[in-house]
């Protein structure tokens, strides 16, 4: 059985305004069914793990909605960090606390806020990672390129092992002339960031390599289930370090040669922007504009010679539009974004204005 962890983290701010620093992308329902992204995640994840094993990492801010929409999920395995300190801290904290209650437990590490097409071939895959985990190795899953992205970090590969390769290195995003040579030479994956180990090789490659971050956790997780975990958590976790996990842990241990990687191709998007919500939902009419749910009452969409536009109607009035081609035109009770499509990576350098000028409350 697959001790499963969900990282919910992160405001995703290229899809403002629906997405909010209080009400981020993966409590949405972005799935093009009603499902939220977090739900759907936990979906997938169910032939893999029970919801006895499953756990969620996530901000104060978001521990009673991600219950909501969990109901299943024991209030035990919701990890609830006191302020946010990247995903090796929160990765670290739940292998610790799943290495307290089974020390040889294989945990798989799986974002809240990615969309997948096919569960079954994800589930096969997360399989063979398992496999090649329980031999000792710290797993990766890679996806296989659709095409030269260089929005994406990269995955070499090494030599040929089982149903993977040892992980050779990690690349930066590249340029675009990188990201062609990467995927013509067939040799990378993009970086999904799906990790599966088992939790006492983690965690031993975690004290190698970052051993304050591993002895801060290991002392959480010791008293999770003790009146001194509160006192705990405000002294120690605010020390402790920003960083991914990527930084922390896996760079070093795939230069020593602990690293492996299966690919993975079953329809993976971690859902950035709007442009690629657009691309992967399926059109409302003929002319191909979007328009995605979020589930507020009385919204309404009406196009007149408009195509291939993304519409988003989140205020509970009509979105009218006539004569627009490939905008993003988002709705919400207080704010209203237009923007072309193919400028919506630039829609996190609003928030990013935004906060600059103080307006806190609208990201």
């Amino acid at each position: 059985m697959l001790h499963s962890v969900i990282p919910a983290g992160g405001s995703g701010t290229r899809l403002w305004p629906l997405s909010r620093a209080d009400n981020p992308k993966f409590l949405h329902p972005l799935t093009g069914s009603d499902l939220t992204l977090i739900q759907s995640t936990v979906a997938r994840l169910a032939p893999l793990s029970d919801a006895a094993h499953r756990y969620v990492v996530t901000g104060t801010a978001h521990a009673a909605a991600v219950a909501r929409q969990l109901p299943e999920l024991p209030e035990s395995n919701i990890l609830v960090e006191p302020s946010p300190r990247d995903s090796a801290a929160a990765i670290a904290l739940a292998a610790a606390v799943i290495a307290e209650r089974d020390p040889n437990a294989l945990m798989g590490s799986f974002a809240a806020d990615h969309l997948i097409a096919d569960a079954a071939g994800f589930a096969k895959t997360v399989e063979a990672a398992m496999e090649m985990a329980a031999d000792g190795l710290l797993m990766t899953i890679g996806i296989t390129p659709t095409g030269p992205d260089t929005s994406y970090g990269y995955l070499r590969r090494g030599e040929a092992l089982g149903a993977g390769n040892l992980l050779q290195e990690f690349k930066e995003k590249p340029d675009h002339v990188a990201a062609v040579e990467y995927v013509s030479s067939g040799d990378y994956l993009w970086n999904a960031s799906m990790f599966v180990w088992r939790v006492d090789v983690f965690l031993a490659e975690l004290n190698r390599q970052r051993p304050h971050l591993h002895d801060t956790v290991r002392e959480l997780a010791g008293a999770w289930d003790s009146p001194r975990r509160e006192e705990l958590f405000g002294k120690l976790w605010p020390e402790l370090e920003k960083i991914s996990v990527d930084y922390a842990v896996m760079e070093g241990a795939a230069a020593a040669g602990k690293v492996g990687v299966v690919p993975g191709d079953f329809g993976w998007n971690d859902v950035g922007d709007f442009d690629t919500l657009g691309a992967i939902l399926p059109p409302h009419d003929d002319s191909g504009n979007v328009v995605i749910s979020t589930g507020a009452e009385g919204v309404d969409v009406l196009t007149l010679d408009a195509r291939r536009n993304v519409l988003v109607p989140g205020s509970g009035r009509l979105v009218a539009t006539v004569g627009t081609d490939d905008l993003i035109i988002v709705d919400t009770p207080d704010a209203l974004l237009v923007c072309p499509r193919d400028r919506a990576q630039d829609v996190k350098k609003l928030v990013d204005e935004l906060k600059n000028r103080g307006d806190t409350g609208l990201v």
